[in-house]
């Protein structure tokens, strides 16, 4: 490997560990000033460097962007120490609501109402405050609700790059977000 190639790994890297957020690679060649081609073929020479038995580390795609992340491997041991704030806080009622959400976005609060049999303000409220939802537009029906959907920090807090990432629902839990009618 050619030493230009090294010191522009090793900017890369520096940048994904001094961000913390994920950043796609044009965000890393704003900030180093590096042509994207250099950009990847750094972040080619990093995640080789990464697949390494000893390293405790990989390159994380979450939400469109790059991040330094422990390894999968890993990460039971240590998310009770480093995991996100939000997520041991998070209660059944909210992860039932936002389960809804990611698997029927864009969803109304009624819609969420009538999957989930009671009121959702509070947990649409809290998951609102969490960033983990965010308003997705409004329904073009009477009265015009707004439409919920997840955001990047729930595909963050989740380790996906993308909502098609989510585990498939089997036929039984498919009939949970269904309505009478209709499909979601």
């Amino acid at each position: 490997m050619s030493s230009n190639l090294e010191k522009e790994t090793a900017l890369v890297e520096a940048i994904l560990y001094m961000e913390g957020d994920p950043l796609d690679e044009g965000g890393i060649s704003r900030i180093c000033g590096l042509s994207k081609e250099a950009i990847t073929a750094a972040l080619d020479n990093l995640a080789e460097r990464y697949k390494a038995a000893g390293c405790g580390l990989e390159l994380a795609r979450i939400g469109g962007g790059i991040m330094i992340s422990a390894k999968r491997e890993y990460w039971d041991d240590l998310k009770d120490r480093y995991g996100k704030k939000t997520e041991g806080k998070i209660s059944r009622a909210a992860m039932e609501t936002l389960a809804i959400v990611a698997y029927s976005q864009p969803v109304t609060r009624a819609e969420i109402e009538k999957i989930r049999g009671v009121s959702a303000d509070n947990m649409i409220r809290l998951l609102l405050e969490k960033s983990l939802v965010r308003e997705a537009g409004k329904k073009d029906i009477p009265g015009r609700p707004v439409m919920y959907g997840t955001t990047k920090e729930f595909l963050k807090l989740f380790r996906m790059n993308s909502i098609a990432e989510l585990p498939k629902l089997s036929d039984i839990d498919v009939e949970k977000f269904e309505l009478v009618g209709e499909k979601y």
